[in-house]
Formats: C-alpha cells, structure tokens, sequence
C-alpha cells in the first residue's frame, strides 16, 4: 500500500517536472527540470526495485543517475559557452 502511493506521488512529480521542462521560460529552467526528472525517474525505480524485489532495476536505477548527470553537466557547459 505505502509502496503503491510512494510511485503514484513519484509520477505525479514526474508530471509537474515534465510541465516545467516543456513550459519553462528560460534555458536554464529547462536544465534543472531535466535534472531533476531524472532524479523523480531514479526514485521511482528505486521504489519500483523494493516492491518488485528484484535487484535488476536498482543497477539500471545506478546507470540512470549516472546518464543523467552526463547529461546534465554536458548541457551546462553548452548553454554556458552560448551565454558567453
């Protein structure tokens, strides 16, 4: 039951950050709503590996974070030499 509301409020912020990532105003803002989607989507499959009890999704949920933050930090670096 608690593992039920734990995703079902994860996808929920998964949607408000996806709104975010398509509405924001800025370049930036669209960065930190990408980041943090990929933090919602390592938490959910975080939850996700406890109830299914398996350990599978908790190595993609470790490669996910790793991803992410490439990604993250690639995108800076281009948004800050455009901003120069």
């Amino acid at each position: 039951m608690i593992m039920t509301i734990s995703l079902a409020l994860i996808g929920l912020a998964a949607l408000l950050t996806i709104v975010r990532l398509l509405r924001g105003p800025t370049s930036f803002d669209r960065l930190v709503a990408s980041d943090v989607l990929a933090i919602v989507s390592t938490a959910f499959l975080a939850v996700y590996s406890v109830m299914a009890d398996s350990s599978f999704f908790m190595d993609v949920a470790i490669v996910n974070v790793i991803l992410g933050f490439i990604g993250v930090v690639m995108i800076a670096r281009f948004l800050m030499g455009v901003m120069k």
